[in-house]
């Protein structure tokens, strides 16, 4: 390869990261290559890209973005995880596979120039996915029109019943 390959590379993964949401990067050493394509064809499915690639390239692909923040972490041989639009989807695929395959290492993430460390990273693929956090604030939405709408609506009623106590003392006095 090339310098003017290389610097091509370069400003693509950097565009990348600067457009990514979140950014994980792991330690694949150990994996076979049929392993190697199910964990791909994993994040694949979930719209997420994940490249192997050289540290050097990493490195300076990562300079003036929020990933320079874990710069430290490529070395060995790394691959990252990147989401441009669901930051808890990596996370849990990659969680997910790690708990099936030992060889696999979460090293570290950035999410929204927060650096993540491995358990932050297991913390966050707990988290529901964004169509179920969604669904939950919707839900708080609508429940509380229509709680103030049945408190309002029982008023009239309380009042006739008050009414027709009051009546029915004055009836038996």
């Amino acid at each position: 390869m090339n310098i003017d390959e290389k610097k091509k590379i370069v400003e693509d993964l950097s565009a990348k990261f600067t457009r990514s949401k979140v950014v994980i990067v792991t330690d694949y050493k150990g994996l076979d290559v049929s392993t190697m394509n199910d964990l791909r064809r994993k994040l694949r499915n979930a719209d997420i890209e994940y490249r192997v690639t050289k540290n050097t390239i990493l490195i300076r692909a990562s300079e003036g973005t929020d990933v320079a923040l874990i710069k430290d972490c490529f070395k060995g041989p790394n691959a990252v995880a990147l989401s441009y639009d669901d930051p808890v989807a990596p996370a849990k695929v990659l969680t997910l596979f790690a708990k099936d395959h030992n060889m696999l290492e979460i090293k570290a993430g950035v999410l929204n120039g927060n650096v993540l460390d491995a358990q932050a990273i297991q913390a966050l693929s707990a988290l529901p996915t964004r169509e179920v956090l969604l669904g939950q604030v919707l839900s708080a939405m609508q429940g509380v029109p229509c709680a103030l709408v049945n408190a309002l609506s029982n008023i009239p009623g309380r009042l006739l019943n008050v009414l027709q106590a009051i009546k029915d003392q004055k009836a038996a006095a």
